[in-house]
This record gives structure tokens, C-alpha cells and sequence, in this order.
């Protein structure tokens, strides 16, 4: 699981026969600290409830494709949850 924004939405006006009904979201991934990490990249929101400005996790390759309504289907990454907080231990008490 990866930790990331949804920063924008994606209008698709023709899609693979599986994918009908599937939001596409911009996520941007984001490290431990909710800094930006990497480049942003469109991702099929699998749990269909994510929105702008919510932080989500997602998963990559395989895993998004099995995440979907549909498995299989062709994603390269899947929105599968909204996170409603972090909480990280400071490197001493680690």
C-alpha cells in the first residue's frame, strides 16, 4: 500500500468495457511525512468514494488490477481506501 492525494479528476469519454462506472482520480504519491513523492499518475478509483483533496492509499500493478470491480482489468494503479489519519512514532521511540 502507498500513501497519496487526489489532486484532480480525469473525464474519460470512451472506456475498456470493464472499466464502465470507474472514476479516474490524479493521485499524487506522497512519502511518510505527506511530502510529495514522485510524479502525479491517474488511478481507477476502486472503492468509488474518493474525491479531490482526500488522502488515500493505493495499490500498484497486479494488486490495482485485482483491486477493481472487475479484476483484471487494465490499470496500472487503484485508489482502494480513505485514510482518516496518520499517526508516526518520532525516529527515537522507534
Amino acid at each position: 500500500m502507498h500513501l497519496g492525494k487526489v489532486i484532480g479528476t480525469v473525464v474519460a469519454t470512451e472506456k475498456y468495457d470493464g472499466l464502465q462506472g470507474v472514476k479516474f482520480l490524479i493521485v499524487q504519491p506522497l512519502d511518510k511525512n505527506q511530502e510529495p513523492k514522485g510524479k502525479p499518475f491517474v488511478a481507477g478509483d476502486a472503492i468509488a468514494m474518493a474525491g479531490p483533496d482526500e488522502l488515500i492509499y493505493y495499490e500498484s500493478s497486479r494488486e490495482a488490477a485485482l483491486a477493481m470491480p472487475v479484476t483484471f482489468v487494465p490499470v496500472d494503479h487503484a485508489i482502494i481506501g480513505i485514510v482518516d489519519g496518520v499517526d508516526i512514532e518520532p525516529e527515537e521511540d522507534r
